[in-house]
């Protein structure tokens, strides 16, 4: 019985000092990388009460046939001053839009609320007016964002939680979705000139 505890304890001895040795050569790094570069397993920073309208934003894509519209229009929209934090979607809100072409111009996730947050232009121009568009971190959009993650990689464009920003090139998009307004506060870079987005959004890079 005594020979039966010492070689236990001995393995347990001997798991124990694999464990820390692969950590110390970069166990924990590796799977804090694996973890920041899965755009479908982003955990968000606060929790779903401190995002505007959440739930308004958190919705399926409606079927149908969209409205076609361009970047310009979306620009143009009026805007609202700023509606209550669980105000429901209304309006144009409700409206699938479609855009056949705009320009990306700068890409990154949220640590936030994990949303993939897009800049968009009318023009392949880094001094147009952008608009924000956003791809929800919920799991029915899990495939869109990973399609958006893969295209850009193409690019020689790292997109995830820790790698994003601006592009030195714009690139052609489409994208489908709901309009969606926001309010302001530091939404991206100054060129964002709106407060309405496309929230959620599904996009194709061309």
């Amino acid at each position: 019985m005594r020979f039966t505890m010492s070689a236990n304890k001995f393995v347990l001895q001997g798991v124990l000092l694999f464990v820390i040795l692969n950590l110390s050569c970069g166990g924990i790094k590796d799977i804090s990388q694996a973890i920041s570069h899965d755009i479908c397993g982003c955990l968000p920073l606060e929790p779903d009460a401190a995002d505007y309208r959440h739930a308004a934003k958190h919705v399926p894509l409606p079927s149908g046939t969209p409205q076609e519209i361009g970047v310009a229009t979306i620009l143009a929209w009026p805007q609202d001053p700023i509606l209550p934090i669980d105000q429901p979607r209304t309006e144009r809100e409700l409206q699938l839009v479609h855009v056949a072409q705009a320009f990306l111009e700068n890409a990154s996730v949220n640590p936030g609320d994990c949303d993939v947050h897009l800049e968009i232009s009318q023009i392949a121009d880094k001094n147009a007016p952008r608009v924000v568009i956003e791809t929800p971190v919920d799991g029915k959009y899990c495939s869109a964002r990973a399609n958006i993650q893969a295209q850009l990689k193409k690019h020689g464009f790292q997109l995830d939680v820790q790698h994003g920003g601006e592009l030195q090139q714009p690139l052609a998009i489409d994208f489908l979705g709901l309009p969606f307004e926001d309010f302001e506060h530091g939404r991206g870079s100054p060129q964002v000139s709106t407060l309405w987005e496309i929230h959620p959004a599904i996009v194709t890079i061309m």
